[in-house]
């Protein structure tokens, strides 16, 4: 799962040998602090996200929830005050809007997209 905050980006997945227990990882140092500042992280230089951290699910649920619990903003992209994070996040934007233009004109060719659950 991707993450982006106002100051921090970190990918959460399952630790493979350890049932309940998330890696969080960051491209940038300080970033799994800043949602996780009790995390011990530690650096892997040949991996693509080289900070790591083991956290609960439990724990990174907490946090999330925090987070959103005490957002103010209401425009996210405005909310990102260091230039070069907003600059990326500016891209990952615009491929999710072009891909979203993609995606409405392709139902949109396909005529009503009706989904129903029988069960």
């Amino acid at each position: 799962m991707w993450i982006f905050l106002k100051d921090s980006f970190v990918s959460l997945v399952v630790h493979r040998e350890k049932p309940g227990v998330l890696l969080v990882r960051a491209r940038k140092a300080g970033d799994i602090e800043a949602l996780l500042p009790e995390a011990k992280v530690w650096r892997d230089p040949r991996a693509d996200y080289p900070f790591r951290a083991e956290v609960s699910a439990e724990h990174a649920a907490l946090a999330l929830a925090v987070r959103a619990n005490t957002i103010t903003y209401d425009n996210f992209k405005n909310s990102v005050r260091d230039q070069f994070r907003h600059d990326a996040y500016l891209e990952v934007w615009g491929t999710m809007h072009h891909w979203g233009l993609r995606e409405a004109r392709r139902a949109s060719n396909n005529g009503p997209n009706i989904e129903t659950n029988l069960e």
